[in-house]
């Protein structure tokens, strides 16, 4: 009997090194952690909770469900599962946090660290006192399908604003992240809110502050900043970007953080598409208006109405004999 070629083809011990060599450099890159090392929060298992919340907090009055046991069946569930993975959730992101912010630059933005032991109760604590602030979560929620019926003609009923709205969609996970937030839990949060930009096109941080009766109309591409304060019944279109004009620094260069650098919309604003607001220092005035595509950096009064001068068109009727060809766009 022959004896079988057992060497591997000069393609595939190439990709072998090649491979090799990769993880050479990766692995050099990086600490091989303890045994007792802390994991990162899961992207998957987050969303799956985002999405039971949205359930909980869904300001639909009429129930699926044809029973009061049945709807307290699943409501109980839906709880259960939200506590037990939220838990895993931010006791990973807890200790991760540490972990990241001393190999930035050997502290942390808490006042102590936080003991390994003491890192799943606190975890379990903020999770109760977050699940008990969904009632009033759901309250403010009731508020901004109204604010979105109200100031939308197209509307037929609040479901549709529930069920296809994505600006409501947006807020409504904002809602949720700015309550941990203010719990002080890191990266997730953001997270939340990051996994909603992608699925709408809004970016909220999760920082930001937002009264009741918020609307956004349409929402693809609003942005607002982290220290954004906005009123009750404000309305923002597509494209409005509520941004910091700079970025200050301190003596060694490093960004300024935990500074107010976003704009304060007060009560009963309406900001029209495209429009720009810079500036911690820029207060839009309550009851005012700010056009389309405007740039504004400074502070306004009260009842004031911000536009671009109208701008000159030029309309030429190219079935006209006496005209110039028209212009071949190409892109």
């Amino acid at each position: 009997m022959a004896p079988q070629n057992t060497s591997k083809p000069s393609s595939e011990t190439s990709s072998d090194s090649a491979i090799e060599s990769l993880v050479e450099k990766i692995a050099g890159e990086m600490t091989v952690a303890k045994a007792d090392h802390c994991a990162m929060p899961d992207y998957d298992i987050l969303v799956d909770v985002i999405q039971v919340l949205r359930k909980l907090v869904n300001p639909i009055r009429l129930a699926e469900e044809t029973s009061e046991t049945e709807l307290s069946d699943r409501l109980t569930e839906q709880l259960k599962f939200v506590r037990s993975n939220l838990n895993c959730q931010i006791a990973a992101a807890i200790a991760r946090h540490q972990v990241a912010c001393c190999e930035i630059n050997g502290g942390t933005d808490v006042d102590q660290v936080i003991p390994a032991d003491r890192i799943r109760p606190l975890a379990e604590e903020l999770t109760e006192h977050f699940i008990q602030q969904l009632p009033k979560i759901r309250d403010l929620l009731t508020t901004d399908v109204r604010a979105a019926f109200d100031g939308d003609p197209a509307c037929q009923n609040l479901e549709e604003v529930i069920l296809c709205y994505p600006g409501f969609i947006a807020v409504t996970v904002f809602r949720l992240a700015h309550q941990l937030h203010q719990l002080k839990v890191p990266f997730i949060p953001r997270m939340m809110t990051e996994w909603v930009h992608s699925e709408t096109g809004v970016d909220i941080h999760p920082g930001a502050t937002i009264g009741e009766h918020f609307f956004i109309d349409h929402g693809t591409g609003v942005v607002i900043g982290e220290t954004c304060e906005i009123g009750q019944h404000v309305k923002i279109y597509q494209g409005v970007t509520l941004g910091a004009l700079s970025f200050a620094k301190d003596e060694k260069g490093d960004l300024v953080r935990g500074v107010k650098r976003h704009p304060t919309i007060e009560d009963n604003v309406v900001i029209y598409a495209n429009a720009t607001v810079l500036g911690g220092r820029t207060v839009v005035g309550h009851d005012s208006v700010v056009g389309s595509s405007v740039w504004l950096t400074e502070s306004t009064e009260p009842y004031t109405t911000v536009v671009m001068e109208k701008p000159r068109l030029r309309i030429r009727n190219q079935a006209a004999k006496d005209v110039e060809p028209p212009i071949d766009f190409q892109i």
